[in-house]
């Protein structure tokens, strides 16, 4: 009994560390609201996150949290990009988790699989 403790124990650690606070920073978004927000997301990124464009990145289908740390990073400059500065400066921290919960619930580009 007590070696199967252990196990959980182990396991449920190993996916706090992986999953980490930024999981936890992206719970409470509203995707309905982050949907109206995301009108000048769309002159770059696309109407549903999925950019044409090479030098714009899909934020469609991408994971939450990922989307909350990286406007983080550029309100507080520790990720540089001038453009994206400027929007993610004017955005609360509500407004971060609403933008993330709208792209992460939109479906991503698929990978092509290749066959032989």
């Amino acid at each position: 009994m007590p070696s199967r403790i252990n196990r959980l124990l182990t396991a449920l650690t190993a996916c706090v560390l992986v999953l980490g606070p930024g999981s936890i920073a992206a719970q409470g978004g509203d995707p309905e609201r982050g949907r109206e927000k995301s009108q000048q997301c769309a002159q770059c990124h696309g109407p549903e996150g999925n950019s044409a464009a090479a030098q714009f990145p899909r934020l469609a289908g991408q994971h939450a949290d990922y989307i909350v740390k990286a406007l983080e990073d550029y309100k507080s400059g520790a990720r540089k990009n001038a453009i994206m500065a400027g929007f993610a400066g004017g955005l609360s921290e509500q407004d971060r988790k609403d933008l993330a919960a709208y792209f992460a619930s939109q479906t991503g580009l698929k990978t092509i699989t290749h066959f032989d």
